[in-house]
């Protein structure tokens, strides 16, 4: 996905809330807006605009020195939902199609988000998102590309989500890697993000080795890369990892919230969908 111009206000604003967030003083905020700025002007249209984040979150670490601001919203994020496990847990059980609801409770999840929706609602998410339509083509697709696969590769995205994504992957009844970034950015999930949610009792946690947003290839270690590339199957949660994936991929399976009008166009599906998409064409509607 390109970068659309709503994309560098967006990328913007996100910086400044990342350095606020770290405790930026207002000559540390004026600095973070002038570096991003200096960024985003000679940045490539072409890119996504998770790419171009890479180097402007890099530029709020240099500035405030904080490695990971958001690790308490993170922290909070991931007991929080830990406390609904039990509820979750019960309801599917008693589903008539428990991976249709696990899947859905995933995509809940995406909710937590400190970019787009800091102070989110998660347990109204979660009831919204199970009697919401599902857009995309559906949880059938899904189940049948699990029927072929052997290899399945699951690309994480924020701390909290964590716990949901756990859920799916009990009810994937495969073998799941599941990849998280090389060191904290925004409120993305990190190895210790996924142990702290219980990942690593159902699937291989590893590395993608990237420093930024999405799962930007170029930006993943060889040994990352040699993964994507041998998986047959790979679930891609948020907007993020949608902006720099291939979304002509029959191999990927998008799960998210439209949580932006350009994702939204991008996609072909209304602000506030929850999304499924995958299999054969996972942009139905992409607009240039």
């Amino acid at each position: 996905m390109r970068c659309y111009p709503e994309c560098y206000t967006c990328m913007l604003r996100q910086a400044l809330a990342a350095g606020r967030q770290a405790g930026a003083p207002e000559p540390q905020q004026h600095q973070i807006v002038q570096q991003v700025l200096t960024i985003l002007q000679r940045s490539d249209p072409s890119e996504s605009p998770s790419e171009i984040a890479h180097y402007t979150n890099r530029a709020v670490r240099e500035v405030t020195g904080v490695l990971d601001p958001y690790l308490a919203f993170k922290t909070a994020c991931t007991q929080r939902a830990l406390q609904m496990v039990p509820r979750l847990t019960r309801l599917l059980a008693e589903a008539a199609d428990p991976l249709e609801i696990a899947v859905r409770l995933a995509i809940a999840g995406n909710i937590i988000d400190a970019v787009h929706t800091y102070d989110h609602d998660l347990e109204a998410t979660v009831e919204k998102t199970l009697s919401q339509p599902l857009a995309g083509n559906g949880v059938d697709t899904l189940r049948e590309a699990l029927g072929r696969a052997s290899r399945v590769l699951y690309l994480a995205d924020n701390a909290g989500e964590t716990v949901f994504d756990r859920l799916l992957i009990e009810r994937l009844g495969k073998s799941v890697i599941y990849a998280v970034k090389g060191s904290p950015i925004l409120n993305d999930a990190t190895f210790a993000d996924a142990l702290a949610a219980g990942v690593d009792r159902v699937a291989q946690i590893v590395s993608t080795g990237a420093d930024g947003p999405g799962t930007a290839l170029r930006f993943c270690t060889d040994e990352f890369r040699r993964l994507y590339d041998a998986a047959d199957l790979i679930v891609v949660k948020g907007q993020a990892n949608y902006e720099t994936s291939d979304d002509l991929d029959g191999r990927l399976f998008f799960m998210l919230q439209i949580k932006c009008a350009v994702l939204g166009r991008h996609l072909g599906f209304p602000f506030g969908s929850v999304v499924l998409q995958g299999g054969d064409r996972a942009s139905p509607a992409a607009v240039e």
